[in-house]
């Protein structure tokens, strides 16, 4: 526990002094949008064990939905964010729905294939600007009273919803909810045998999921200014299975990891190597697998457990 504690204050005094230490804001503000949205997908996967291959529609169309509003409609920040996580929630609800009724690659498949009609959509939609997608985004200000448009403010927004979305998250999974969640992972008869309804936890647990994810996608286009194809693309759902499974499915602080390694990797490497960047990301994923089964993260705390137990 102790250790645990000291990681955490760790890791906040590190994102509270980052600017002063001279990181530039707007890739902590992407690498903390990006961790959201792995962490909105370890819910899925790591603590429900569903494998969504479309979770991109949710983090893309949501990006959409808010940049629309306050670029065309003049929408302040606070409602075009609640606007599109509301979109990303209705969403989640009708592809659950759907989706959550089958297992295992039915279930991968259905979200796939629900996800490119919704990839196509963007593609054709008039609102969404096609293939040129949605751009110069305002940031907008808190309530009139927080300019949004300093980075180092930005951050500081962003670092705070970043906050509570993941003390959202780790109270759900510490919840009677969560913890029938990890009962349907761990053995999903034996949850249906004990008198648990499944299909609506998982629904639950999918369309949370979903909105979280949403979130980190609206967050996304307002600190990059920009809302485009590439944010409801396949590419990008294959991205949160990879950082999710890199920091270690199933633990709290893996996503944010896997998160911060492979947005790291793209930022500093894609300039220098150009598309050889994915082959890097694909050949750390390798070894990750080789030597890390659990992920990062998942594998320090099960050494770890061990030594503390020997």
């Amino acid at each position: 526990m102790r250790a645990h504690t000291a990681v955490y204050i760790g890791f906040a005094l590190l994102a509270l002094a980052a600017p002063v230490l001279g990181l530039y804001p707007v890739f902590l503000m992407k690498v903390l949008c990006f961790a959201m949205f792995a962490c909105a997908f370890n819910l899925l996967l790591g603590y429900t064990n569903m494998l969504s291959f479309g979770h991109a529609a949710y983090f893309g169309s949501s990006a959409y939905i808010t940049g629309w509003l306050v670029t065309v409609h003049g929408w302040g920040t606070i409602p075009g964010l609640l606007a599109g996580v509301a979109f990303a929630l209705l969403l989640s609800l009708t592809i659950g729905a759907i989706a959550v009724r089958r297992q295992g690659i039915y279930f991968a498949m259905i979200t796939l294939a629900l996800s490119q009609l919704v990839f196509f959509v963007c593609l054709q939609a008039e609102f969404t600007g096609g293939e040129n997608g949605l751009q110069s985004i305002p940031r907008g200000s808190v309530f009139g009273m927080i300019d949004l448009s300093r980075d180092a403010t930005m951050y500081y927004f962003v670092l705070a919803v970043f906050a509570a979305v993941y003390a959202l998250i780790r109270r759900i999974v510490h919840s009677p909810f969560g913890q029938v969640l990890k009962a349907i992972r761990d053995n999903e008869a034996r949850a249906i045998s004990l008198g648990y309804e499944v299909d609506r936890y998982k629904l639950g647990a999918f369309v949370l999921s979903g909105g979280l994810a949403g979130l980190a996608g609206s967050l996304k286009a307002l600190v990059l200014g920009f809302a485009t194809l590439s944010d409801v693309s396949q590419g990008t759902s294959g991205e949160v299975i990879l950082m999710t499974l890199l920091g270690g499915s199933g633990t709290s602080l893996g996503p944010v990891v896997g998160a911060s390694i492979v947005v790291t990797l793209q930022e500093y490497l894609s300039d220098a190597v150009g598309a050889w960047v994915s082959v890097i990301i694909g050949a750390v994923f390798v070894v990750c697998v080789m030597v890390f089964r659990r992920g990062f993260v998942g594998e320090i705390q099960c050494r770890y457990a061990r030594r503390t137990v020997g």
